[in-house]
């Protein structure tokens, strides 16, 4: 005991050790060091600017720049590798801080004043961040003063070394007489030597979020955007840098991610230098915060993660960064009850009697969870349709008479059923419900008492889109009312899981700062609902992953993925969101086939396998609709997902093929251990020939040995590695196999 004692505290001492070692200040020299980066910048001693010198895979020393001629229309600072980048002295290119003074002027000059390396890293109130002890991670705050305009910065760098992962932030203060105006603000930014970069991006839109694009970064700007309010579905507050011979398993790359849930700008520009600037942050066109005398901005952090095992490395940190330093929720390191939706079986057309009915079929095919979706409030604008009653979370009586609290009693007595066995399991199904807090129909009491609450610019229409308009949640008493309403739900019964629902963008805004405004006031809403009632498994959705971002995952533990269920479209939004999001924090369903979106036919063991890959699994359909084959297939789909659910949420998540490149598209996921694997891969169509390539796999010890479900095989690590497994798929479309490994 006392030998294990010992080790332990050895352990512990050595990661303090090293988290102190993780940031060294030498004069004016600042060293972040990771297991496999270093990040270094200086103080130019002759004007005190700050000056970015290496970003990527370990280094020990300080080199001198590259000589570039500094004549021409811009002195040399124009040729500078700039780590906190403003307006003015011959710089052109990009800032990071655009700030209009109380005098009209937009220069500034942000220069060193001090430093304080802490143990740890400190929250920012009001914020969703990354968060540490101090084994975990270090900050570096340094102190910039503008002496002209008397406002002040606070850069501040906070390292995990585990993950090779920076996040950064700043604040500024306002130390002077008159207001200042917050025109830009970028949370990340760094300026890369001349080399060739590619820059991998989400693009997409409802339905078909996260498809990614790469293209080469060449002179000018190369960039992208969120203005929905909202960080969005045709963008994703995330990209990449990579070397331009960098693949997913080999070369440099670089990850910038953005914990805000607002709208985003995301901005790479080449200079004719051959510099590369990368910069992420607020849009600019949602910005012009005014700041008062006294008071301050804080822009919202930015995660950096290097990695020189190519576009999976970056991911993977990623994963481990978020589960373990982002998300909070405990659920977050938890398995996830099977669930089915009502959505799909009966729409609106719901009422307690219907919905104990779909919760006993459910319960009879082993789901966990039952979720009511839309349909069930609303007193004067009964919700019909999706025109009334949004705003009024009052349950309907004629559909609950009773109220819900009864309804969900009688739910939640329903016995759960061993699909496999058909014996009980001896727990009873938990109830969870939709919600969409933040919106309002025209069609509902709420409107009609408060118009004034929802964002409008002055006397401009109100564009409807879906039937509704946006409240305006940076206004406190709509913070208080959302608060208040979901508590009374959840109150009123057992509820175990909501889906916390946003069906439109921001079309109107009074001024340029509310849609920071709302979000700060979206945080404050949900940290205080999070808190109240912790043991709620709480999902977000935004019509699919309009918003699926860091923001929102450091109180949630996961998010509904796409409102396209297809399965073969699924794949590619799966694995596009797996760039930069644990495949842990998905929520994936299996729903109808033909689906009801694309019509697409595909077998329901094909559409299992591509659900279960994600931490949330259930069903989006009405289980008296299964035909005799999906009912014969399902008992062994819930064994898998129960027996593949562990490895999501903890294991390492491997792309070996994706869709867009490949017929034969597969995952890998590895136990923490390494003692354990799943294999999902895939025939998208059928040829005679070429035959499906064999599955290179990943992750896995290469001495050690490794027993196969698919052909009874035992083979080294390094033989499933550089030889690979043949799935040997047979005539058929849109196939689908799950292959087990376990070590011997």
């Amino acid at each position: 005991m006392f030998g294990t004692r010992q080790t332990i505290l050895s352990v512990l001492l050595a990661a303090v050790v090293a988290a102190q070692d993780a940031i060294t200040a030498n004069g004016g020299n600042f060293t972040l060091t990771g297991d496999d980066v270093s990040y270094l910048f200086h103080v130019d001693a002759a004007n005190g600017d700050l000056i970015s010198d290496h970003f990527g895979a370990p280094v020990t020393d300080f080199i001198p720049p590259a000589f570039i001629l500094g004549w021409g229309w811009h002195d040399n600072q124009a040729n500078d590798r700039r780590e906190f980048p403003d307006i003015g002295r011959s710089d052109i290119r990009l800032p990071a801080i655009h700030i209009e003074h109380s005098d009209g002027d937009t220069v500034s000059a942000f220069l060193y004043k001090s430093h304080e390396i802490i143990p740890g890293k400190p929250s920012i109130p009001g914020f969703p961040a990354t968060y540490g002890n101090d084994t975990d991670v270090t900050t570096l705050q340094v102190q910039l003063y503008d002496n002209v305009s008397d406002v002040s910065a606070v850069l501040s760098y906070s390292i995990f070394p585990k993950y090779n992962a920076i996040a950064r932030s700043f604040k500024i203060t306002n130390n002077g007489t008159g207001d200042i105006v917050i025109e830009r603000a970028a949370s990340f930014s760094f300026d890369f030597p001349n080399a060739e970069y590619d820059v991998i991006e989400p693009h997409g839109d409802w339905s078909h979020e996260m498809n990614t694009v790469r293209r080469k970064v060449d002179y000018g700007e190369t960039g992208f955007r969120s203005t929905e309010g909202y960080s969005g579905h045709n963008h994703n507050p995330f990209y990449m840098l990579a070397s331009s011979s960098t693949t997913e398993s080999s070369g440099e790359a670089w990850g910038f991610n953005l914990v805000w849930t607002g709208s985003f700008e995301a901005a790479i520009e080449k200079a004719s230098n051959g510099y590369v600037r990368a910069l992420l942050g607020l849009n600019s066109l949602h910005t012009s915060i005014k700041v008062a005398p006294g008071e301050s901005f804080q822009a919202p952090e930015a995660v950096a993660v290097y990695s020189s095992n190519g576009l999976g490395g970056v991911s993977r940190s990623y994963h481990d960064l978020y589960r373990n330093h982002l998300s909070r929720h405990q659920a977050t390191m938890e398995t996830r009850p099977i669930l089915l939706n009502s959505w799909e079986g009966l729409s609106f057309d719901i009422n307690d009697t219907a919905l104990v009915d779909l919760a006993g079929q459910s319960a009879d095919i082993g789901i966990e969870l039952f979720v009511m979706d839309d349909g069930w409030f609303g007193l004067e604008y009964p919700r019909n349709n999706d025109s009334l009653g949004l705003g009024d979370w009052t349950p309907n009586p004629e559909k609950f008479p009773d109220g819900l609290g009864p309804y969900i009693a009688d739910v939640t007595k329903i016995d759960v059923v061993n699909a496999s066995t058909n014996a009980s399991t001896g727990s009873q199904i938990k109830f969870g419900l939709w919600m969409e807090p933040e919106m309002v129909n025209l069609n509902s009491t709420l409107y009609n008492e408060h118009p004034d609450w929802v964002l409008h610019a002055g006397k401009h229409a109100r564009t409807l889109t879906r039937s509704q308009l946006v409240l305006n949640v940076g206004l406190p008493e709509v913070q208080n009312f959302i608060i208040d309403s979901v508590s009374k739900i959840l109150d009123s019964g057992a509820v175990s899981y909501v889906k916390w629902d946003n069906n439109r963008g921001m079309h109107e805004l009074a001024r340029p700062s509310d849609s920071y405004q709302y979000i700060l006031g979206l945080y404050h809403v949900i940290d205080t609902l999070t808190t109240k009632y912790p043991n709620v498994l709480w999902e977000g959705c935004a019509s699919g992953g309009g918003r699926f971002d860091a923001g929102l995952l450091h109180y949630w533990p996961q998010h509904w993925t796409s409102d396209n269920t297809d399965a073969a479209d699924r794949l590619q939004i799966q694995l596009g969101t797996s760039l930069i999001y644990p495949p842990s924090a998905m929520g994936c369903h299996i729903s109808k086939s033909p689906n009801g979106m694309t019509q697409r036919d595909t077998s329901f063991t094909y559409r299992g396998h591509v659900a279960m890959m994600c931490g949330s699994f259930g069903l989006e359909l009405n289980p008296h609709e299964l035909s005799e084959d999906e009912v014969a297939a399902l008992p062994a789909i819930m064994d898998q997902a129960h027996r593949v659910n562990p490895l999501v949420i903890h294991g390492s998540f491997y792309r070996l093929a994706g869709p867009q490149e490949s017929n034969w598209p597969a995952v890998q996921f590895v136990s923490q251990d390494g003692s354990q694997s799943a294999v999902f891969a895939f025939q998208q169509q059928y040829t005679t020939k070429p035959g499906a390539p064999p599955l290179r796999l990943q992750g896995l010890d290469p001495k050690a040995r490794y027993w196969n479900d698919l052909d009874n095989g035992t083979y080294s690590g390094a033989t499933y590695a550089n030889a690979g497994i043949n799935a040997r798929f047979e005539r058929g479309i849109y196939l689908s196999k799950l292959i087990w490994l376990e070590k011997r």
